[in-house]
């Protein structure tokens, strides 16, 4: 393919000056008939003398391919190649011919499309070499097998991300659905299981148990009231059981006050305590005899 059947497939990489900027020769245009440009809203009735444009300012670049693998893989399908065959000859003369056009403009894109350039022209000079045996003595290695596997996975993932923009996208194919709620609407709580409103009570309980409350109150007890007590229910029998004068129902403050008052009454000789033997049971009566 020829240089200048090639130049037809490479974008226009800037507009030429005049093209863009119009003949000095025909004037400026005429805006709303009177003005011939308007500058922040205002007419500007004639072209400043001063105006200086830089020489990039209209430059239109339009980056038709998104890197070296993008350019080398669209040379290839477009003149449908064997990608695992590639003629490296036809494919790196057409590859060089764009990186010339771009060269000329974007020097700085230009460095990553040479890169490419040198690998591709290494390769040819390996396939024109006399192939060397590997160390095991099988068929040499294929010079284009590492272009030809990134040039594979570069095309799958291009399609996976093909496919994957055509997929629907909020905000671009669908909008997000919204519901306005009126305010005044009585709020709707969820129903109570039983096995929680078991729970909260249970939990209550708890806490009701943990802050208790006593109530002390002083009980006056006397201690010659219950000798007279324990001496009234001596009357008129020989003897009494120990354990029998006194009420346990009435609590150990009782109890202990009418310990006291029989042992007031023994210190007094008033009653006898008396034990027939060791772990025998002990008799109280009374020391004297009513008249």
């Amino acid at each position: 393919m020829s240089d200048d059947a090639l130049a037809s497939d490479v974008p226009e990489l800037a507009p030429a000056p005049d093209e863009a900027l119009g003949s000095p020769a025909a004037g400026p245009a005429v805006v709303d008939g009177i003005a011939v440009a308007r500058l922040y809203g205002e007419p500007l009735f004639a072209m400043p003398s001063d105006l200086y444009i830089p020489p990039d300012a209209l430059e239109v670049f339009l980056e038709a391919f998104e890197g070296p693998l993008d350019l080398l893989l669209y040379l290839i399908r477009r003149q449908n190649f064997n990608i695992l065959d590639i003629p490296m000859a036809s494919v790196t003369r057409q590859y060089l011919a764009y990186v010339e056009q771009i060269r000329k403009t974007n020097l700085e894109l230009a460095s990553e499309y040479l890169l490419m350039a040198a690998m591709l022209i290494e390769i040819k000079s390996r396939m024109l070499l006399p192939p060397k045996k590997s160390a095991d003595g099988g068929e040499p290695e294929d010079p284009r097998a590492e272009l030809v596997r990134r040039l594979i996975e570069y095309e799958q993932m291009k399609l996976a991300a093909a496919r994957i923009d055509q997929l629907p996208l909020i905000g671009r194919d669908f909008l997000r659905a919204q519901v306005v709620i009126e305010q005044s609407l009585a709020p709707r709580f969820p129903d109570v299981d039983a096995d929680e409103l078991r729970a909260a009570w249970a939990d209550i309980l708890k806490r009701a148990k943990l802050s208790q409350h006593h109530h002390i109150t002083r009980e006056q007890l006397s201690v010659r009231e219950h000798m007279g007590i324990v001496l009234r229910s001596l009357q008129g029998r020989r003897f009494a059981m120990f354990e029998d004068l006194f009420d346990a129902t009435r609590g150990p403050q009782v109890l202990v006050v009418t310990f006291i008052a029989m042992l007031e009454l023994a210190r007094e000789h008033l009653l006898e305590v008396t034990q027939a033997e060791a772990f025998a049971p002990i008799y109280v009566r009374l020391a004297y005899s009513p008249a």
